[in-house]
């Protein structure tokens, strides 16, 4: 039986992606590195660092890197904030999954101010058990490690999970965990994800779920 639930935040939760394209392709070009949007998405993985590092090799230190974040989460958050709101159904599923008991945990891969930042606006922080960010791990997805931690701070067995994910590399970060994973159709498509068998649905609202359904 699966007793906990799992949510990635940007782009499973929230529908921010976009913005966080755009502030990283206006970061990135400022830099030099003549990257289009569409290769901007799919770098758009994994902690801030480690994506400067695969369009920059070896170009910034710590410091620096530190400091192109801030600028970057400050441009997002500004551009996102009056058009911040939950992806349309997770306001009452959150509520349908609480009064059920089901342990819920966000496992994701930002900072955990822009963690704060989501929770604390929309007044969600409550519904969840577990908060693991880029923060508190030392390998992002598509490694397991996220998603591990967040189970074994909500005390169940991976395979009593079940993760919500909207891009490639969460669904193979479920994968690693042996866990099954919803996805979230947004910025990708469908048939992105055909090389993973963990998935057991795809969604574009959390309208279309039925929690009964998705239990056992």
């Amino acid at each position: 039986m699966i007793k906990a639930f799992l949510f990635d935040l940007n782009g499973t939760m929230i529908d921010d992606m976009p913005y966080h394209i755009k502030a990283w392709h206006n970061i990135l070009n400022d830099l030099g590195a003549s990257i289009s949007e569409e290769e901007t998405m799919h770098q758009c993985y994994g902690k801030n660092d480690e994506l400067l590092e695969r369009v920059f090799p070896a170009r910034f230190s710590k410091a620096e890197k530190d400091e192109i974040t801030v600028k970057k989460e400050a441009a997002y958050k500004q551009a996102y904030l009056p058009h911040l709101k939950l992806i349309d159904g997770l306001d009452v599923f959150l509520q349908k999954v609480k009064e059920r008991n089901i342990k819920m945990a966000i496992g994701s891969a930002a900072i955990m101010s822009n963690i704060d930042f989501v929770l604390d606006n929309l007044n969600i922080r409550y519904y969840f058990d577990a908060i693991i960010s880029a923060d508190d791990v030392a390998f992002s997805k598509p490694n397991a490690e996220t998603y591990l931690k967040c189970a074994e701070v909500l005390d169940v067995l991976p395979n009593e999970c079940i993760v919500f994910e909207d891009v490639p590399k969460g669904v193979e970060s479920a994968a690693n965990a042996n866990m099954k994973a919803i996805v979230i159709i947004g910025i990708h498509k469908e048939n992105e994800f055909n090389s993973f068998n963990n998935t057991i649905n795809f969604i574009r609202s959390y309208t279309e779920l039925n929690i009964a359904q998705i239990l056992y």
